[in-house]
């Protein structure tokens, strides 16, 4: 089994990541050090494919937030709102809920229909 670390930056920014077999990170605390031994880099926090902790899969230009000890994606559009359940960025106006495909209209700050 692997487990998935991503490796921050500055600002906790996520720029890259690696993974570690089993064997040489039974938990995260030995695979974070496994893998400053490795890479000679001090900043690492686990992953996880499943999202079962730290809301969502790390992706490149995530921030890792200690405090909420979760990964955010980047911002979609300057007007949207954290969801703090979820660490996932939503627009101020929910989306129509029907059949129809919209685009989000920054500049209005609402939900335009594809035609």
């Amino acid at each position: 089994m692997m487990k998935y670390f991503a490796k921050l930056g500055l600002n906790s920014k996520v720029t890259g990541f690696t993974h570690v077999g089993d064997n040489n990170a039974p938990d995260e605390k030995t695979g974070i050090e496994y893998l400053i031994k490795l890479y000679n880099y001090p900043f690492w926090v686990q992953t996880f494919k499943d999202r079962s902790q730290r809301k969502n899969y790390a992706g490149i230009g995530y921030k890792y937030d200690e405090d909420r000890d979760a990964f955010i994606p980047p911002k979609t559009y300057p007007s949207w709102i954290l969801n703090e359940d979820t660490c996932q960025w939503e627009a101020p106006v929910a989306r129509p809920d029907d059949e129809k495909i919209y685009d989000w209209n920054e500049e209005t700050t609402s939900w335009d229909l594809v035609e």
